[in-house]
């Protein structure tokens, strides 16, 4: 049978891709993405010989592999300060993270091959380096509850003494933050304990630094069912970066871990005991309003 010359022929309909896995709950109360009112933030970068951190790492992420930056692994302090406004109000909380730096395996070919300040200045455009977190320590339990749901974080209470570089005190570059441990008090809220954990400082007065356009950056976590989950977290501004790595620079930073023995802190410290630190960076965010100083008024004549 000869085909009319105006008809076609239709093809087989297709078959619809396999669809990928389901993203991860989020359950109630919880909303995302969470907006951020203010953010203020210190981050602080060491290298690490690979081996141990490799150790580490497959005891609480097997799913991940330790980035190498020129043979060396990167293990990172991260504290922030940072304001939401929620329905009910305002409310305002203080954490830092250990993390390693890290890929997911599945998708090493796909990862970049980097120095250090490369990746520090945001060279990685896959955003596959991403921060896989060993330990968080909170100072709202509202923000641990939701770390933990959301995002696998292994995220523990503890407060904060600081003392950071402010547009509302006196000028200068230095960031201090000591932090303590705490607990979950039975009334629901936090109980601060006098077992310090950390003391970091970095001073970093009179250093150049370099706009570093990490966002989005990426967080790691392993669910209790060991299924890797990657939060990105967007930031409007560039992180200031600050390369340490020349000797005059060495002393600029200071840590000193006093977690008990068995505390996860324990083990991250001993990854970078006595190395300088390679590289800090900083982000804060810009005031959106001044209250300026006061004048009289002449009298009435």
């Amino acid at each position: 049978m000869t085909a009319h010359p105006h008809s076609r022929t239709v093809p087989p309909a297709r078959t619809p891709a396999a669809a990928g896995p389901a993203l991860p709950p989020v359950p109630a109360p919880f909303r995302l993405p969470f907006h951020y009112g203010a953010l203020h933030q210190l981050g602080v970068d060491w290298r690490a010989d690979p081996a141990p951190v490799r150790e580490l790492l497959a005891k609480h992420h097997p799913g991940l592999t330790a980035a190498e930056f020129d043979g060396q692994a990167l293990v990172s302090f991260n504290y922030q300060l940072y304001y939401a406004q929620y329905a009910f109000g305002g409310g305002i909380t203080q954490e830092i993270e250990f993390n390693v730096i890290a890929f997911p395996t599945a998708e090493a070919h796909r990862v970049p091959r980097l120095g250090y300040p490369e990746y520090a200045q945001g060279w990685d455009q896959t955003k596959l380096l991403g921060i896989a977190r060993l330990h968080v320590v909170c100072d709202n339990l509202f923000a641990i509850d939701a770390g933990r749901a959301l995002y696998a974080e292994p995220k523990h209470p503890g407060w904060f003494e600081v003392d950071l570089p402010s547009l509302n005190g006196p000028a200068g570059e230095t960031w201090t933050v000591h932090c303590r441990d705490g607990a979950a008090g039975p009334d629901g809220a936090l109980e601060r304990h006098d077992t310090p954990l950390l003391s970091l400082t970095a001073e970093l007065g009179g250093l150049a630094s370099r706009p570093a356009a990490s966002a989005p950056v990426t967080g790691y976590g392993t669910d209790p069912e060991g299924r890797l989950l990657a939060g990105p977290m967007n930031l409007s501004q560039p992180f200031r970066w600050y390369d340490l790595a020349v000797p005059e620079h060495t002393t600029r930073v200071a840590l000193d871990v006093r977690a008990p023995a068995g505390d996860p802190l324990r083990d991250l410290a001993e990854l970078v005991d006595g190395r300088p630190a390679a590289g800090a960076w900083t982000y804060q965010s810009p005031p959106v309003a001044a209250h300026l100083r006061p004048y009289y008024l002449p009298e009435r004549p």
